[in-house]
């Protein structure tokens, strides 16, 4: 007698995930943390601005797939804040994921994630600096812990070097990444009232459109190359994962749960990225590695202290 197992149908399975907001989050996180692990991995592989305006037009051209019947529909909305979603789109997208791939030629993967990981803290900062949102003392005293944990890791656990002023070329060009993707995030408040996917395909479209400036820019000094096999998946990794379903998926979490429930979870992703890095890159998570996740994660863990839910 032969028993047959029951296949849940694929659109049960994701449905059960859509619904499930915890497991959407934990997933974007091992994205977001793998992205700079294949940022590393894209170094000799794949040029930055290649890989920065291939990644948007893959993305580009899903979402218009998907949605493009709602950015027809919600033309009139997005029209007058052309430059706004422009200005977005640049900076948020284009600016900070170039930023990051340069960053990989001369930092670590775990560099990157423990500075990536105090965004939160930068988000804070923004806010206050911007719009006048007075954080609480306990803001105040996370934000900077988690900055010491940022100096920490581009004085590599040395202050001779912070005093010396020799911080790794990559670590500030990770930090300047984060400063502009904290800005992105502020400036989210100001959105179009329009639905999430449509928002996210015109600000798609204006990274798309904004990466070929450094592409031209790239062509012109002699430093493209087309993509080698490895570059390639590098490439479709990072346009259907970090810059897709990621996207999507917290998207989705946003709506079950949230947005300050949500953001918690972003403390995960430089865990996720520590780790990949160790497995994948056999790069050495040094003391003062682990001192700086410490400060960057306690750090949020105070900010975010009682902090009402969104």
């Amino acid at each position: 007698m032969s028993v047959s197992l029951p296949a849940a149908p694929a659109r049960d399975l994701l449905r059960g995930l859509l619904s499930n907001p915890y497991l959407l989050l934990v997933l974007t996180m091992a994205m977001w943390g793998g992205h700079s692990v294949v940022s590393r991995l894209a170094v000799g592989e794949i040029s930055p601005a290649s890989l920065t305006s291939l990644r948007w037009v893959v993305v580009t051209g899903i979402m218009a797939f998907i949605s493009g019947r709602g950015l027809r529909q919600h033309w009139p909305a997005l029209k007058p804040r052309l430059g706004y979603i422009a200005m977005m789109g640049a900076l948020g997208y284009t600016g900070y994921n170039i930023l990051l791939y340069w960053s990989a030629h001369s930092t670590t993967a775990i560099n990157i994630n423990i500075i990536n990981g105090a965004m939160p803290a930068v988000i804070f900062l923004g806010a206050f600096l911007v719009f006048g949102q007075k954080p609480r003392l306990l803001q105040w005293i996370g934000m900077l812990v988690s900055m010491a944990g940022v100096i920490l890791t581009g004085a590599k656990g040395d202050l001779a070097t912070l005093l010396s002023l020799t911080v790794n070329r990559g670590d500030v060009l990770i930090l300047i990444a984060t400063i502009l993707y904290a800005g992105y995030s502020v400036l989210l408040r100001n959105r179009p009232t329009v639905p999430s996917l449509v928002f996210f395909t015109a600000l798609a479209l204006a990274a798309a459109l904004a990466s070929l400036l450094p592409l031209g820019v790239e062509i012109v000094a002699g430093e493209f190359f087309w993509p080698t096999w490895k570059g390639w998946l590098c490439l479709v990794y990072v346009a259907l994962f970090p810059s897709l379903l990621s996207q999507l998926f917290f998207i989705r979490a946003v709506e079950l749960i949230g947005a300050g429930r949500a953001g918690l979870f972003t403390n995960l992703m430089p865990l996720f990225g520590a780790s990949f890095a160790v497995l994948i890159l056999g790069e050495e998570l040094a003391p003062y590695h682990v001192a700086a996740l410490v400060l960057v994660l306690g750090g949020i863990l105070l900010a975010e202290w009682r902090r009402a839910p969104g």
